[in-house]
């Protein structure tokens, strides 16, 4: 059902699902980029770890700062989620203004 979903959710929204085929190298890229990226900063810098609770709190900690304080030059050196939010507040003006 949620594979099914999310389907419809990507249509609705306009959106293709994954161009790459099961196997090639564009298939889950972006996450297994992610993945890498957290792995580096995260787990392989600051272990060795003592708990499972002490990966959960770094990881927790850390999609935090990626979403909410990281600064990206390509969006103007602000973080994701004012990105999004801005993007948002413009879709919204937009139809008011139409």
């Amino acid at each position: 059902y949620l594979s099914i979903r999310y389907s419809e959710r990507l249509a609705e929204a306009g959106i293709e699902p994954s161009v790459g085929s099961v196997g090639d190298s564009y298939d889950n890229a972006l996450a297994k980029t992610i993945n890498g990226l957290f792995k580096a900063e995260v787990i392989h810098r600051r272990g060795p770890w003592r708990s499972f609770e002490a990966v959960e709190h770094a990881t927790l900690e850390w999609v935090d700062w990626f979403n909410n304080r990281r600064l990206l030059e390509p969006i103007r050196n602000i973080p994701p989620a004012e990105a999004e939010a801005n993007f948002s507040a413009a879709l919204e003006t937009e139809d008011m203004a139409a």
